[in-house]
């Protein structure tokens, strides 16, 4: 039975400055497929369906049709794995098939899913404990990684390009806001890629990359078929934030700023979240569908460059945790597709 959680455990503080980071860069929308074989030239298929996950700490969160598998390695050494079905909206929600709409509400329920397995996996990695997240701890902790993601992302770039208006005007200010947005963000991810802990994750999240890569291209699931596969991927939520911040640029291109206080610009750039999120969630899908096309690929590659920062090369360790997870979601979709009382569910 699982201890109760009320409150963030001081001891796992820090994880909140990192957490909206990890989550958009380890889970990305699940969109888009592809198989890069280590030495080997790129090859495309798409998938009956996109299995995505997610680095935690100490360990890998999987998605499957109808469930949602975490596997990390306590202190002791073993590898844990917990397995729960998907919330009812993720797996088999009628908006999931509404444009733009269900970019934003698979954004949400992604972030209070991945915020949750976060903390569990934070809580058993530290003491070997696994731990019920109380809504009082789960509202907190999204509070303030939100905040401080919108503070130096959006209002800090917003701020500084402040500095150019005068001399170059709206769209100039606005085209150096997104600029300095996208390289606050590669310099924050450079940063905390500096911290021990955080290193672990990132390799956690090349281990991710492996095993699904590895199940896309129908490969045996062992650390070493997997290791032989690159850790960029494709469906990576880099791709995901670097596509939000060249929509940015378009959308708040469109918003004067003479005369506008800073308080409602700050305002104006909260609001349009929600809605460029929505609107780089449904390119993604559109470039799933086009990507074995050569100049969507290049399109791409940014995304893929970028995930030299967010990823690390995994040891076998993190790999069998990687592929744990991954075969706990494998096993609950044979389960339910033999079932008796009907098929698989809608898809993603």
């Amino acid at each position: 039975m699982r201890r109760p959680l009320t409150w963030w455990p001081a001891r796992l503080a820090p994880h909140l400055l990192f957490l909206i980071p990890e989550l958009l860069i380890a889970a990305g929308p699940f969109v888009i497929g592809s198989v890069t074989r280590a030495g080997e030239r790129p090859r495309f298929r798409m998938p009956d369906f996109f299995y995505g996950g997610q680095a935690l700490i100490e360990g890998v969160m999987m998605r499957g049709r109808t469930t949602v598998a975490m596997s990390v390695r306590p202190p002791s050494g073993e590898i844990r794995t917990y397995a729960e079905p998907l919330p009812a909206a993720l797996a088999r929600g009628r908006w999931i098939r509404i444009p733009l709409i269900r970019g934003v509400f698979v954004l949400y329920e992604t972030l209070v899913l991945g915020t949750r397995m976060l903390m569990r996996s934070a809580a058993i990695a530290a003491e070997g404990e696994d731990i019920e997240i109380g809504r009082g701890a789960l509202i907190v902790s999204m509070i303030v990684s939100i905040g401080f993601a919108i503070l130096i992302f959006f209002v800090a770039p917003l701020a500084l390009s402040g500095l150019v208006h005068g001399s170059g005007g709206d769209l100039t200010a606005n085209v150096v806001e997104g600029a300095i947005r996208l390289i606050v963000f590669v310099a924050y991810i450079g940063l905390i890629g500096t911290f021990g802990e955080i290193r672990r994750v990132f390799a956690y999240h090349g281990a991710e990359h492996k095993a699904i890569s590895a199940h896309e291209a129908q490969r045996p699931l062992t650390p070493e078929e997997v290791d032989r596969f690159s850790t960029a991927h494709t469906r990576c939520g880099t791709t995901f934030i670097l596509i939000v911040v060249v929509i940015s640029i378009v959308f708040f291109g469109f918003i004067p700023r003479t005369g506008v206080p800073l308080p409602v610009l700050i305002l104006s750039r909260i609001a349009l979240i929600p809605v460029i999120a929505a609107v780089a969630y449904e390119l993604v899908r559109l470039g799933a569908r086009y990507y074995g096309n050569p100049v969507v690929r290049a399109i791409y590659a940014p995304g893929l460059w970028l995930q030299a920062l967010t990823t690390r090369p995994p040891d076998r360790s993190m790999l069998e945790v990687s592929i744990a997870s991954l075969e706990s979601c494998l096993a609950s979709d044979r389960a339910d597709a033999m079932a008796p009382s009907g098929g698989p569910p809608d898809r993603a």
